[in-house]
């Protein structure tokens, strides 16, 4: 792409450039697939820009960063934390490498949801992509890359997911409506289904009858169950008596109160929005409540390693050098894999620190050195 950039790029008026490409990558090198998370071969999209100015290239790069952070949280209500990557961990080659950093409480993980990269003005002088300014001085450009793949279904899937299968949050779920008839004594309630669906359809639900008679009812509440769909619908003979439908909540455990309710046939689309609403923002709260009790802070190695075989993130006081990082990595390899800085956080409200600067005085934990940042650590996929 670059080469056609020197070629594309002649004057000021040429920028910026901003190209955006979806395409599948295959990895060169490759150990440890999971699937979702780490793959020989994904599909992403891949951001590239040149600017004029540095200030304009950081003004993108935290553009992009956060819709990032709003694909994760208001799509996939999964609650993520913003930060730039040490030296150690940014883009080869680039300048600084922003990230969105998810976790996943079950395993104890991190994973890297996410990165908007100011490249600076290395690949400029590699490739030669230079402008004319309005002064007609030959100058480089600052370029930025940015890029989210397939690897956001697979946080989605272990934040959420449970003993029964998918959860889906409404706003990504294909489905976010199932409706079953369940038939008593020869009443077969499936017509009434059929207009349910539509109602529903009509008024901009994605929505799905099961209508098929070699199944019971039950064996469906599972099946789709595992699938993840938010909400399933159940219509039997005394529903269309009373003019009702029985609606249960997937996100919600059984017995659990509010999982299922009764709604009128009348209010049924209003009341169908209004529940799904009420799910996208628990999910996130109940993720955001589990994500913000695995983060740690610990100033001293012994507490350090104990919050980290607990399967937490730390948040530390930390030098800043690339030797105290690479010592870190190899004191704490082991079967479940070494730690490393997952971010410096940018200042946040949902992190135990007040912001990301450190009290005179503070030492870092790994080395007995001035500290200079917080950093947060953790093992990751």
């Amino acid at each position: 792409m670059y080469p056609i950039f020197s070629k594309w790029i002649r004057g000021h008026r040429d920028l910026p450039l901003r190209i955006n490409q979806w395409c599948n990558v295959v990895r060169w090198e490759f150990k440890h697939p999971t699937p979702f998370i780490r793959s020989r071969e994904f599909l992403w999209q891949e951001g590239h820009t040149a600017f004029a100015t540095k200030d304009e290239a950081d003004v993108e790069v935290h553009q992009i960063l956060e819709l990032y952070r709003r694909v994760y949280e208001e799509l996939l209500a999964v609650p993520v934390i913003k930060g730039v990557k040490s030296e150690v961990e940014k883009f080869a080659g680039g300048l600084y490498t922003t990230t969105v950093e998810a976790f996943i409480p079950a395993t104890g993980r991190g994973v890297q949801g996410a990165t908007s990269h100011c490249l600076g003005q290395n690949f400029a002088k590699m490739f030669e992509i230079f402008f004319e300014d309005e002064n007609r001085e030959r100058k480089m450009v600052w370029q930025n890359s940015w890029g989210l793949t397939t690897r956001t279904i697979g946080v989605m899937v272990m934040v959420h997911g449970d003993n029964k299968g998918l959860v889906l949050p409404p706003r990504v779920a294909p489905i976010q409506v199932v409706v079953i008839p369940v038939p008593f004594k020869g009443i077969d309630p499936s017509d009434e289904c059929l207009k349910v669906t539509r109602q529903l359809q009509e008024a901009g639900f994605r929505v799905k009858d099961d209508l098929r008679d070699n199944y019971s009812p039950g064996w469906k509440y599972s099946h789709w169950e595992l699938k993840g769909v938010p909400l399933r619908i159940e219509i039997g003979p005394r529903d269309i008596e009373k003019k009702q439908v029985r609606v249960v909540r997937r996100d919600l455990e059984d017995k659990t109160e509010g999982r299922s309710q009764d709604i009128p046939m009348a209010d049924l689309a209003v009341k169908i929005g209004e529940i799904l609403e009420t799910m996208q923002k628990a999910l996130l709260e109940k993720a955001r409540e589990e994500h913000d009790s695995c983060i740690v802070v610990a100033e001293n190695w012994d507490d350090f390693m104990t919050a980290l075989n607990n399967k937490k993130m730390v948040l530390a006081p930390w030098c800043d050098e690339v030797e105290v990082e690479e010592s870190v990595k190899a004191r704490t390899k082991g079967e479940a894999g070494a730690a490393k800085t997952l971010c410096m956080p940018f200042e946040q409200d949902t992190l135990p620190m007040v912001s990301n600067t450190i009290a005179e005085g503070t030492k870092c934990f790994a080395s007995g050195k001035p500290a200079k940042k917080w950093a947060l650590w953790g093992r990751s996929y």
